[in-house]
């Protein structure tokens, strides 16, 4: 099979997709064609790639695979297609979600220690919902507490292949202290949080002491039909920690 025919299926699959897709993904898409191997598959990428390089789309590699995505600086006019009010989440949201991207595997104890007050119930419970975290083993101590990692989807709405793509902690401050608008900046995608009510109770959270700034996704993953809602990923309750988001991503990508 030529690249032409090869590289128009790949661009259908990944517009059809309610996902990213993987190169495995992709590969199975010509499992009757022996001559198609990932390196055709990579020449294909790249030519969707450069096709739509003065186009309003791109096409990225997050942690699950490959997208095509709204590019940033059109966003907020395409953004106007939907009107769903934006979430709004409260500072200590984001200042816990902030520790367990970067410190993860961690407790919530541990999170209370750093941060110095009590981590709301509701806090994990609104991050655990939109599928950011996840429980990712238990620490060996009494009482087993849970240790809590970021996940794929995490990763996927951020724009982030995996969270070695983090901005370094010397460009956001010491995490006690982060700013309000915490800069989780991927080139060419940029997410700005907002804070206030929790996204889940309409009640303001611990430390909700910041001003409101918009909160938008990395990027609008283009589909053929609204995306649905992501399988939530299993868990274990063990006295060991389970291989944690950096361990099974593909090509070091962090669930």
């Amino acid at each position: 099979m030529e690249l032409a025919p090869i590289t128009r299926i790949i661009e259908a699959a990944l517009l059809a997709a309610q996902r990213p897709l993987a190169l495995v993904q992709l590969a199975e898409l010509f499992a009757d064609e022996p001559a198609v191997t990932n390196d055709t598959l990579a020449q294909a990428i790249a030519a969707l790639q450069e096709a739509c390089t003065q186009r309003g789309v791109e096409l990225v590699e997050v942690a699950s695979g490959w997208r095509y995505q709204v590019r940033a600086d059109v966003q907020p006019w395409v953004a106007r297609l939907w009107a769903e009010r934006q979430v709004k989440y409260t500072r200590a949201t984001l200042e816990t979600l902030a520790l367990i991207a970067y410190r993860q595997p961690i407790t919530r104890g541990e999170i209370e220690q750093v941060r110095g007050v009590a981590v709301n119930t509701n806090t994990i419970k609104t991050l655990e919902e939109r599928e950011w975290i996840r429980v990712v083993g238990h620490r060996d101590v009494p009482g087993k507490p849970a240790l809590y990692g970021t996940t794929r989807g995490f990763l996927d709405y951020f724009g982030l292949k995996s969270l070695d793509q983090l901005p370094p902690l010397a460009e956001i401050g010491e995490i006690p202290d982060l700013d309000p608008e915490l800069p989780f900046e991927t080139a060419p995608t940029v997410a700005i949080i907002e804070l206030g009510a929790d996204a889940e109770t309409g009640e303001p959270g611990d430390g909700d002491d910041a001003d409101p700034a918009s909160m938008q996704p990395a990027a609008t993953q283009l589909t053929a039909s609204p995306p649905a809602a992501a399988q939530p990923e299993s868990t274990q309750s063990t006295s060991h920690t389970h291989p944690s988001a950096r361990d099974d991503a593909p090509e070091h990508a962090h669930d």
